[in-house]
């Protein structure tokens, strides 16, 4: 359900900009979302449509661009992409490693006519 926060979001944005830009009509939108970051774009998507309708923004199509994680071992060092299964880092085995890739959102840019 926090997917419709992050939409009105979103539009909030969008619209703010191309106001400041005296845009007519907002017809993409990028959005940056990295794999950690819990959003599901269809769900996005989905109050898309709802809260957009009326706004130069309601044709606008959304672009996913999904970031993938990345993580460092906080023992080695070592940076690496971990596997479904497990976060462990593959270099020495610890446990201990932070997010460093993955946690993006955010709107990357809009184009307006």
């Amino acid at each position: 359900m926090h997917e419709l926060a992050v939409t009105q979001s979103i539009l909030e944005i969008c619209l703010r900009h191309a106001d400041a830009g005296h845009a007519a009509k907002i017809t993409d939108i990028n959005l940056v979302v990295g794999q950690f970051s819990s959003i599901v774009d269809d769900s996005v998507q989905f109050y898309w449509e709802m809260i957009a309708d009326g706004t130069i923004a309601q044709e606008a199509v959304l672009h996913f661009n999904r970031i993938p994680g990345e993580m460092t071992c906080r023992t080695c060092g070592h940076i690496f992409r971990p596997s479904d299964r497990t976060f462990a880092c593959p270099s020495c085995g610890s446990a201990a490693v932070r997010i460093t890739k993955g946690e993006e959102f955010r709107v990357d840019s809009i184009d307006v006519e």
